[in-house]
Formats: structure tokens, sequence, C-alpha cells
């Protein structure tokens, strides 16, 4: 059965007053159904471009998608017209935004924010909508369904607006859920709940899900495969076992090495990403990373390395001495 989702090759730029920034620098990667893929780095990464790419959301101008294919269940989205594209936006692929606050309207009820997509989407009436919207709201985990559903999102806690939003993703059952950094504005705790509601929805409905993150715990613990982005670029893809346990480029290891530890002393310092993400306009030919890497060498300012296949047949890396990075391993966690 071929992929689900396969991205080959995708570049998105945006002119800006200070230059051409490569966003999106031709990425290549694959969900199957019903899995769970994540995609990591720090902001500036092109994590969230490369996801609003997909759904063709990049606003036009300063953005632009100029190169590469984007083939969803047999069909390539760069190729639909704008009327296609808002058939398969909520209906085939579901987003979940960074901040529900802003996502949700304000002026609209969370009952009809809900309605409105499956009247949309599905055609339903009125009542088969409102009926549709309290099983989801009940099927994320929000109780007393009928009073939430005329409240509005202020009137809710930032956990059970992420939770509308999931509810209004999962509305249509799509086959794809795009999570981009749903946790962010929420405590420890509520992040916890909201990732296992999430994981567990998607396992029962077999609905694949993207989770963007730039947290690695979330890696651990959620995912089966992720791509690691630097700079535009995946700089690392593989399953989550070999990337969390046997990262193979410096960029992984210095993310993992600086996550806190709960097995080391309290006294002991965290380990943070030397320097800062680069000027995206003004990228030469070299390694992206390399003016924050311990392990460059020469021949990293000479030439970008490729994403590589490793020993491991899943496992890839963009790096020269990838090969040298085995060490590593102890950053596990």
């Amino acid at each position: 059965m071929p992929p689900l989702l396969e991205v080959r090759g995708l570049h998105t730029e945006f002119r800006t007053g200070a230059g051409l920034v490569r966003a999106v620098d031709g990425i290549s990667y694959t969900v199957e159904h019903g899995e769970t893929v994540a995609i990591v780095g720090e902001s500036g990464s092109g994590k969230s471009v490369g996801a609003l790419s997909i759904l063709r959301l990049i606003a036009e101008p300063p953005g632009r998608i100029t190169a590469g294919e984007i083939l969803f269940d047999g069909r390539d989205l760069r190729r639909l017209t704008e009327s296609e594209m808002r058939r398969v936006r909520g209906r085939d692929i579901g987003m979940v935004f960074q901040e529900p606050m802003t996502s949700l309207n304000p002026v609209l009820t969370i009952g009809r924010q809900i309605t409105e997509v499956l009247e949309q989407h599905q055609g339903a009436d009125g009542p088969t909508a409102e009926r549709r919207a309290l099983e989801l709201l009940e099927m994320v985990g929000i109780a007393d369904v009928g009073r939430r559903l005329k409240q509005y999102p202020h009137q809710l806690s930032g956990g059970m607006r992420q939770r509308v939003m999931i509810a209004i993703a999962l509305a249509c059952n799509p086959k794809l859920i795009i999570a981009d950094e749903p946790t962010t504005a929420l405590d420890v705790t509520i992040q916890a709940q909201i990732l296992e509601l999430m994981k567990s929805l998607t396992l029962r409905l077999n609905v694949a899900l993207i989770v963007i993150t730039h947290n690695l715990g979330v890696v651990a613990r959620y995912a089966s495969r992720v791509n690691v982005m630097y700079a535009g670029r995946i700089v690392e893809a593989g399953s989550a076992e070999a990337v969390y346990h046997n990262p193979r480029h410096p960029y992984t290891v210095a993310l993992l090495r600086s996550v806190p530890r709960l097995d080391l002393p309290r006294r002991a310092r965290l380990d943070p990403v030397d320097g800062q993400p680069p000027d995206l306009t003004r990228l030469d030919g070299g390694c992206a990373f390399r003016p924050r890497c311990r392990f460059a060498i020469d021949k990293c300012s000479e030439a970008r390395p490729p994403l590589q296949r490793l020993d491991e047949a899943s496992h890839f890396a963009a790096c020269f001495r990838s090969s040298e990075l085995l060490a590593a391993q102890d950053v596990a966690a």
C-alpha cells in the first residue's frame, strides 16, 4: 500500500525586504496510514511552514511554494484547484493550530464552530450537526457538553480550548491530522493530557498524525518516526528509537543534551545548544549548522552534506561525520 502522504522535494520561500528566505528547502518524507510522525526543531527551522505548505495555506505574496510534490492519498495537492483544496482541508486533513485562542472565532459559540464544519463538508442539517458536535466534545473529554456547546472561547480554559480544536479537526473523520505545537501554551499536566488524548484518538480512529514540536519528550513517547529539521532542511530522520537512542547528527545530539535529566544530580547544569539559529537570508554553500557545531571540520564550509542512509535501513543523517557520532548514544534518556 502506498503511503497516505508523501512529500517530495518541497521548497517554500518568502520574498522579504531583507532578502529571499528559503523556509523549506527541499524536504522529503512519508506518513503511513494510521502512523504518528514527529517533526522536531527550534523555532524558525521550517516546521510550521512545511505543514502549512501541505495544506496550501502559504500567503502569496510574500510566500510561494516553488517546487516539489505533495502526494496525499494518490493525488498531488499542488495540482488541485483552490475549490478542490478547500474540500480537502477540514474533511480529509484536519489541523490543530498552535494557539487555540487565536484560531477559534471569539464571536461564535463553540457549538457553532463545530457544526459549521459539519454543514460545510458533510452537508449535515442543524440537528444532525448539533448531535455530532455533542459526541465530539464527549470524545475529547469535555464534561457538561450541553453547556459548553453554548459557550464562547474566552469562557473555556486553555486545555479545554485545545480539546475543542481537536474536536473540530476530527469532526469529518479525516485521514490525517496535523498538530502544530499543540501543547505550547499549556502547563505540563495539561500538556500530557492533550498528548495522551491525541494519541488514543488517532489509534482508536486509525487517523495518521503529524506532530510538530520542539519537545523531544513528545518524540520518545508518542511518535513512531521522527524528522529533525534545521534551517529549512531535514538533517536527521528515522524511527523514534533510532533517533532518540542513537542520534547521528550533531544538532540532534545537542537537542537531546539540552533536555533536563531526572536521573542526574540536581546540581548538574544544562548543556544548551550553542549559538543562535541562522539568518536564512545569509546562508552560504556550507552546512547551516556549522557555526554552532562542536564537530565541524573544513569540509563543512565547502558543501552541504546530503541526507544519507546510515547502517540502519530507515535511519538517515545529513552530516559528514555521522559515523563518528556513535559515542553520543549515552545522551539517550
